[in-house]
């Protein structure tokens, strides 16, 4: 007889638990999932990228995303805010000397483990629940309405508190041989471990609503990109507009922006909201001309890391263990490809019989590398969003860039356009003269970061 319940205690069932789940109960390891709320939920984060793809197609779940009839998403669209009298210089290779948008199509670059030329737009409460219904019937025990309250380390074996239905009368104590947190930004264990730190950086806020109707292609060059995940620039100060197809008719649209400037607007959300898309007229009309159906809601503690994401006998996976600003659409990616590595670790530390820390060196040098990766290739397009469009736009760059933008980030080798990028970066802010210097952003995060 065992001294546990279930060989993994999965705390969360998000993208990041349900996809360990299915991973480490297809390996035969016994997995319970507890989520604190009764699926299908809302939940911002609507666009992947492609490097979810591969994920999927192990284990499982590429087909039933596929049958969910989705919006496929064959690309990425920036517009930008300047107007023609402020045409945006090139790095000087031979292409048009000004631009108001960019754009990449997935298909232009092959990817090991992609056999399809496009992603999804995503229903999130309706994606979230098909991944956490396959995990079920891959065999993880699910419980929902099920929040861990607490944690114990001290004996043989993690022992998880968990309350149902919110009240103590109901609590019920559940031993694993290992923790899994996936509980998304509520952090479980980044709390009780007291391992949260705030990012000094970035500290972004959203504020976002659903429209049915809108013409997406109101401020796109190439109509034929409509179906496209679109990030409009605005002529505001680290501020930004994603629009994202939900289906045929209803778009996904949020302003994305420090939060210090919105408590400095002393405005309500509506207002601040429809502010900001006023700074670009088109877009406004756009947004006026459509029917909103949903209230706005704000999305808070976007950006933060984690002192450590694994120890003897857990482990942090997705927003759990680390959030960066979501321009990019790494949420979902992050959140499954880090549930696939941190399984292959999982399904052998359970081999060995051993779920000490050092088990999981593997998936944590992975995950340090590829948000680092995230973080910096972030932190160079706030600083510098010119550039980023620059190296888009050119050939000699453009398939770095876009082994970027799929998600691309797991190997060993740090991304060319990355380095080139970082030193020209370096190169504009230390020259007040150069062409580039006057469109510098205000945020400025160190090469490297450290924080994870």
């Amino acid at each position: 007889m065992t001294s546990y319940d279930f060989d993994i205690g999965i705390v969360g069932g998000g993208p990041a638990g349900s996809t360990a789940a299915s991973y480490l109960t297809r390996a035969g390891l016994s997995c319970a999932v507890f989520e604190s709320e009764t699926f299908p939920r809302p939940h911002v984060g609507e666009s992947l990228v492609p490097a979810t793809t591969p994920v999927l197609e192990e284990i499982g779940a590429l087909a039933v995303v596929e049958a969910a009839g989705f919006p496929r998403k064959y690309g990425a669209a920036w517009t930008s805010a300047v107007s023609s009298a402020d045409r945006i210089p090139t790095l000087g290779h031979q292409m048009p000397s000004g631009f108001r948008e960019a754009s990449i199509r997935f298909s232009e670059r092959d990817q090991d483990g992609v056999h399809q030329d496009y992603t999804y737009h995503v229903d999130r409460a309706k994606f979230d629940l098909l991944l956490l219904e396959h995990a079920k019937r891959c065999g993880a025990v699910v419980y929902q309405d099920s929040r861990a309250r607490a944690v114990d380390f001290s004996g043989p074996y993690p022992r998880l508190r968990i309350a149902t239905n919110g009240g103590d009368a109901r609590e019920r104590e559940v031993t694993v041989r290992m923790v899994v947190d996936a509980s998304g930004r509520g952090t479980f264990l980044g709390n009780k471990l007291r391992l949260k730190v705030a990012d000094p950086v970035f500290n972004q806020y959203a504020i976002h609503t659903w429209f049915d109707g809108l013409d997406r292609g109101a401020l796109a060059v190439n109509k034929d990109q409509t179906d496209f995940i679109f990030i409009h620039f605005l002529p505001l100060i680290d501020t930004w507009v994603w629009q994202i197809p939900i289906t045929d008719t209803i778009t996904s649209v949020g302003v994305v922006t420090q939060k210090q400037r919105f408590a400095a607007s002393k405005t309500e959300r509506e207002s601040f909201f429809w502010d900001c898309v006023g700074s670009r007229p088109e877009l406004r009309k756009a947004l006026e001309g459509a029917q909103r159906i949903r209230p706005f809601r704000s999305e808070g503690d976007y950006s933060y890391g984690m002192r450590q994401i694994c120890g003897d006998g857990w482990l942090l996976v997705g927003d759990a263990a680390r959030f960066v600003d979501p321009i990019f659409s790494s949420g979902v990616s992050v959140a499954l490809n880090g549930a696939r590595l941190a399984s292959a670790d999982i399904i052998a530390a359970a081999q060995a019989g051993d779920f000490g820390k050092p088990r999981f060196a593997p998936y944590e040098a992975s995950m340090r590398r590829a948000l680092r990766n995230w973080y910096e290739f972030i932190s160079i397009y706030y600083r510098l969003n010119i550039l980023f469009t620059a190296f888009v736009q050119d050939p000699r760059y453009r398939l770095d860039v876009l082994t970027m933008l799929q998600g691309s980030f797991y190997g060993e080798d740090e991304p060319a356009a990355l380095i080139k990028m970082r030193a020209l970066t370096r190169h504009i802010e230390d020259n007040p003269g150069h062409l580039w210097h006057r469109h510098l952003g205000s945020l400025r995060a160190p090469a490297l970061q450290p924080l994870f």
